[in-house]
């Protein structure tokens, strides 16, 4: 089945959402939005980027906005998929049809587009600066060996090594972190890498 097909027999497919499914995907198609299938739901992008999809669960169904978390949300419908580890996906969840206000639904479908033509999307975390633990870097200033080692790893092994230590809540764990971590950076390694394959 091409992308297409899979996009229909998703919306075809008898379940007790069908008729809310079909009707988020009436709205999405009044827009600029150009319809696709990943992750085994119909997504919607914008110069192939991903703005929304249209799902339907168990219990419910509606749409994720993957950067949801620049939507304006005056009604307040808009939920973090999983608190904690979602940064910027937020879902909008609907029991039945009649929940769905068009004229509402589609505003946030144009804040959205609107958006990611804006470019607004959050920063990875590979792309944010890397803050090094203080205790880190008196160790690494008091031996150069140890500091050219640091510095020879990947920016992703050096961030590992600095969150390991900062993320200790006292001081003697983040003592005893940095005390595990100098025999591995002696080596030239990083921290997980006996861990990892290849």
């Amino acid at each position: 089945m091409n992308n297409q097909e899979k996009i229909e027999a998703y919306f075809a497919k008898e379940q007790p959402f069908k008729e809310g499914i079909g009707l988020l995907r009436e709205l999405a198609r009044k827009t600029e939005l150009i319809e696709t299938y990943k992750w085994g739901i119909p997504v919607y992008t914008i110069d192939n980027k991903n703005v929304l999809g249209i799902l339907a669960f168990k219990h419910h169904f509606g749409i994720w906005f993957c950067n949801g978390v620049f939507l304006k949300d005056p009604k307040k419908v808009l939920e973090n998929a999983q608190e904690g580890k979602t940064k910027a996906m937020r879902h909008w969840k609907f029991s039945n049809k009649e929940d769905i206000d068009e004229a509402v639904v589609l505003s946030y479908f144009h804040e959205a587009i609107s958006n990611q033509k804006k470019g607004l999307t959050l920063a990875h975390e590979k792309n944010k600066p890397i803050l090094m633990p203080p205790l880190l870097k008196k160790t690494l200033g008091n031996n150069q060996a140890l500091k050219v080692s640091y510095e020879s790893l990947s920016p992703y092994k050096q961030r590992e090594y600095c969150a390991y230590i900062s993320e200790a809540k006292q001081e003697k764990t983040k003592l005893s972190r940095l005390q595990k971590c100098i025999p591995l950076l002696e080596k030239g390694m990083g921290l997980h890498d006996r861990y990892r394959k290849g």
